[in-house]
């Protein structure tokens, strides 16, 4: 089948997309909560004969479409949730889809019925796996953490969480397409970006009265303030090519201004380019943090987790997708690049493990996570995405998946397995003391 046909199944399910994309984007919710979203697209697939394995205690689900012929299995994935965004113009309870996976999830309804229709596997081998996937947005930490500890899930994100649980089983390679801002590209892609771990620091002080007995106390917000400045003073020691960000917030520092904080919190990420760049920053921040709560006398505790791993974009699928996406739009709208992204997304982690590629669709207006972002232009961001996303599978598993074959025979995931990636990232997780007091002084714990 040519580039065309497959493009004519999408287009004669352009209403239920586009009707999809504003459906989404009326009802967001935030990730591990997205029962709503992904129950309205469970709708979508099982009328149209799918039938879905769904996670069960959290959203999301996933089918596989079989040719009836041997072959790689494929990922195509979209992503269920919103961000927690209250101030945005178009905010429902607190939420919008400042990012834009309604628009992904559209054009995964696009793809899943394009794919439905008659002749649309003919020439293909293997089988295609469709997944809606919750939680791409690291956020609610302390929601999900609470998650972790009740036994729900196990990894902040849903893709690792997904992996965990085997939903990921048999998969060779993946791919998804993501929306942004619109450009002089239609779409464009990265070699990659940051992975990323989360912090939460406390300080724990004393508490006295502010104006009669301050020398009584040991104040945690100030202690967390000369932690902030000391994470400052390490900036111009972030090599350039690492890509390190760390952006630290006070999200607690006292709750009268007449006593001296007893306790200060603080949250940030820790991004680089690599995991171990990810681990030696994080022991920079770990001195930084220890170092003001030891200039006060003040106590201070930390809470790591893996967040996510970096994103490796493999170059074979880059290219089936460059090819893919020109023939659709045109060279002078497809921009890929070798440039670097230094935001974080759980499509990494799967990058570890097998060869993907996370390519990004125009269609978008405003700012990323911003107040103004929309979806501008639905035809682009949702029906040419589903268009560009059916090709790339047809082109990987035409010919006896003979481009499918070739990526797989050079890729290079960092990990040999799901069992050695998960070992990687459990070592991020802490839960600990940085300082000890005792009658000998203060004994600092890294």
């Amino acid at each position: 089948m040519e580039h065309s046909a497959y493009c004519a199944l999408v287009d004669k399910h352009r209403e239920t997309i586009l009707d999809t994309e504003r459906h989404i984007w009326r009802h967001p919710e935030t990730g591990f909560k997205e029962w709503k979203t992904s129950a309205y697209l469970a709708d979508i697939f099982e009328r149209a004969g799918y039938t879905l394995t769904r996670a069960g205690d959290i959203p999301g689900f996933y089918t596989d479409l079989d040719t009836g012929r041997p072959g790689p299995k494929l990922l195509i994935l979209g992503e269920l949730d919103a961000l927690a965004a209250p101030s945005h113009a178009e905010a429902v309870d607190g939420c919008a889809h400042a990012c834009g996976h309604n628009a992904q999830c559209a054009a995964l309804i696009g793809i899943a019925l394009a794919l439905k229709e008659p002749g649309a596997l003919d020439g293909l081998c293997g089988s295609i796996r469709l997944m809606a996937v919750p939680a791409e947005e690291l956020i609610e930490i302390a929601y999900r953490d609470s998650l972790r500890r009740q036994g729900v899930i196990r990894y902040l994100g849903g893709k690792p969480e997904f992996l965990w649980r085997g939903y990921l089983d048999g998969v060779d390679l993946a791919f998804m397409v993501h929306t942004t801002v619109s450009s002089d590209t239609v779409f464009s892609c990265r070699a990659g970006s940051n992975g990323c771990m989360t912090k939460e620091a406390v300080y724990t002080g004393v508490a006295a009265h502010a104006g009669g007995s301050p020398h009584l106390g040991v104040n945690a917000l100030y202690a967390a303030s000369l932690g902030l400045q000391a994470v400052n003073a390490l900036r111009e020691t972030f090599q350039d090519g690492d890509h390190v960000r760390v952006h630290p917030i006070l999200t607690a520092g006292g709750a009268s201004v007449n006593i001296i904080p007893a306790e200060a919190k603080l949250s940030t990420f820790v991004r680089g380019a690599t995991m171990e760049v990810i681990r030696e920053t994080n022991e920079k921040v770990n001195r930084a943090l220890a170092a003001g709560a030891l200039a006060l006398g003040a106590g201070v505790t930390v809470s790591d987790r893996p967040g996510y791993a970096p994103l490796v974009n493999d170059p074979g699928m880059m290219a089936v997708a460059k090819d893919c996406m020109t023939a659709l739009v045109g060279a002078d709208k497809v921009d890929f690049n070798t440039s670097w992204g230094c935001g974080s997304t759980d499509m990494g982690d799967l990058s570890c493990i097998m060869p993907v590629v996370h390519p990004y669709v125009s269609g978008a207006s405003g700012i990323g996570h911003g107040d103004d972002y929309r979806i501008a232009d639905p035809e682009t961001a949702c029906v040419l995405s589903a268009k560009a996303q059916v090709m790339m599978a047809a082109e990987l598993l035409r010919d006896n998946a003979a481009k499918a074959k070739a990526v797989l025979e050079g890729s290079r995931p960092r990990y040999a397995s799901k069992e050695d990636y998960f070992a990687a990232v459990d070592a991020f997780i802490a839960d600990r003391s940085l300082i000890v007091y005792g009658d000998g002084g203060a004994e600092i714990q890294f």
